[in-house]
């Protein structure tokens, strides 16, 4: 059953959360910013994302942006005013870029509009991401003479190294169907279709048991900074300890009988 959606975070919190049928949608909503992050915002985020991973109602997440932008970067004139140069609010942006990769439910980006500096870097660090067709991408603080340093962290670990370095080192734009050549997004859909297209993506995910996708996704980002050696140990520990699983033993079961599976408690398929 779906749920009602959540209120905001409190009365002044620039993020909208909504809850349904195990989907919880974060909506940056700062549209006359263009959705860019503040201080507040991020605070919200990182709450949102806290009360999340604790959430056993949550099998996946999706963030997208409310207006014409997904996320234009960083808010500058914060920045500016900072009398530590925005230290404090790059590092509580890093923290909370890192918090979504442990985050144990798949979280998917929903790219509705512009997405530069910061806002690319967001695409880019979550684990899938659908865009819509007028999206356009863009790390170009190196034409303010800021060159975009935490979102290359992110860019450099989905895109080639060469598509990465194009992108920070001249500030250009990309379209969404680059993007998806590039492999900066998933999928790209006509702007009409985004929140069905990424809906679609929602529901594949949906079908799985939420722990098996947790192990996995744990699995997967550890293996990636590991060397080889050392990801294939991993691997194997992992893989057998998932077989041990309720889950893992009635899903291959089901597989072997030919018939769909029926998930234990905490693996369920909400759709029923």
């Amino acid at each position: 059953m779906d749920r009602a959606p959540n209120p905001p975070l409190d009365s002044d919190a620039p993020l909208r959360r909504e809850d349904r049928g195990g989907v919880a949608v974060l909506t940056l909503d700062r549209p006359r910013q263009y959705n860019a992050l503040d201080s507040g915002l991020l605070d919200a985020l990182h709450r949102a994302v806290d009360a999340i991973a604790t959430d056993e109602s949550v099998r996946v997440v999706m963030i997208t942006g409310s207006g014409k932008a997904f996320c234009s970067g960083h808010d500058l004139r914060e920045i500016r005013a900072a009398a530590d140069d925005g230290a404090a609010l790059f590092a509580s942006c890093s923290t909370f870029m890192q918090k979504l990769v442990a985050l144990p439910q798949p979280v998917i980006a929903v790219v509705n509009g512009l997405a530069t500096a910061a806002g690319c870097q967001l695409v880019a660090q979550c684990d899938l991401a659908v865009a819509a067709e007028s999206a356009r991408f863009a790390v170009s603080g190196v034409n303010l003479g800021l060159f975009c340093s935490t979102p290359a962290v992110a860019l450099s670990r989905n895109l080639g190294r060469k598509r990465a370095a194009e992108m920070l080192f001249t500030g250009e734009f990309i379209d969404a169907r680059q993007a998806l050549e590039w492999g900066l997004v998933n999928r790209v859909a006509e702007d009409a279709r985004l929140t069905d297209a990424a809906q679609e993506l929602a529901q594949a995910l949906l079908a799985h048991p939420r722990d098996s996708l947790a192990l996995g996704k744990a699995l997967f980002y550890r293996q990636l900074e590991a060397p080889l050696t050392a990801a294939y140990a991993d691997a194997s520990r992992t893989i057998a300890s998932n077989m041990g699983a309720d889950y893992a033993r009635e899903g291959v079961d089901a597989f072997l009988e030919k018939r769909a599976p029926r998930w234990p408690a905490g693996g369920e398929d909400p759709r029923g």
